[in-house]
């Protein structure tokens, strides 16, 4: 009976513990990841806020390029959509919400599978010059409970900063192709 006392106290402490201190943890996060590309900013619009350019350069596709990707909606424009389901990655989707054409595509993105969450995703483009654009690819988001925890032992940034690096170096390749 003592040890069933001992056991419930302990349980009831590390509770305790979990939801006070997620109370003090991160509740927001935000990556973000910038590349010089040598091209005109309309053709890394193009490879950027099209799904179907956006999947020759895509990190994620190319870590798994059988999964099941479905792309509907105008290129370019509010509510184009790329859907995908795999193995590896998941299922989820990514929508466009808004654009400046030439300067910034802002998207949504919705994990499905194996976690439910939901992202802010920002592509900002800044002419250099006439044949220079800066790319800054950025994703924030909300913190749960689990995920509060989880930025304790590993952060967003070192969990995807990786991954948005080779996506701007697949992008840059794409976009500086003749």
């Amino acid at each position: 009976m003592k040890f069933l006392k001992i056991f419930l106290v302990v349980v009831v402490v590390l509770i305790a513990i979990f939801f006070i201190g997620g109370l003090f943890l991160p509740k927001t996060y935000s990556v973000s990841r910038s590349i010089d590309i040598a091209a005109k900013d309309t053709v890394v619009y193009k490879n950027i806020a099209d799904f179907n350019n956006f999947l020759q350069w895509n990190p994620w596709y190319k870590m798994e390029p059988t999964a099941k990707t479905t792309i509907s909606g105008t290129p370019e424009q509010p509510d184009h959509l790329y859907q995908w389901v795999g193995k590896e990655t998941g299922e989820g989707q990514m929508k466009i919400t808004s654009v400046k054409p030439v300067e910034e595509v802002k998207i949504e993105l919705k994990f499905i599978k194996p976690f439910e969450s939901l992202a802010n995703t920002q592509f900002n483009l800044n002419k250099n010059t006439d044949s220079t654009t800066k790319v800054t690819w950025t994703m924030s988001g909300e913190n749960n409970m689990i995920s509060k925890w989880m930025c304790v032992f590993m952060s967003m940034d070192s969990m995807i900063g990786k991954d948005f690096e080779d996506g701007l170096k697949s992008l840059k390749e794409k976009s500086e192709k003749k």
